[in-house]
């Protein structure tokens, strides 16, 4: 997910990608722990993407 795509979003909608992406994390790791995970660097990918997330709505914030 790219940044730019991310500032368009609102800060709602912001927090509902957030848990989304957390899921998806909680998932990649318990497949990664079952050895059913194919690719790993998928979980740094969805980190990466939580940072991005959390970056974006912390400048929100400090916008208003």
């Amino acid at each position: 997910m790219k940044a730019n795509e991310i500032r368009s979003l609102s800060v709602e909608e912001l927090n509902t990608k957030l848990g989304e992406l957390k899921k998806d994390l909680f998932m990649l790791r318990m497949q990664h722990a079952t050895n059913h995970l194919d690719n790993p660097t998928q979980i740094s990918a969805v980190r990466r993407d939580i940072a991005r997330v959390k970056t974006v709505i912390r400048e929100k914030e400090l916008e208003q």
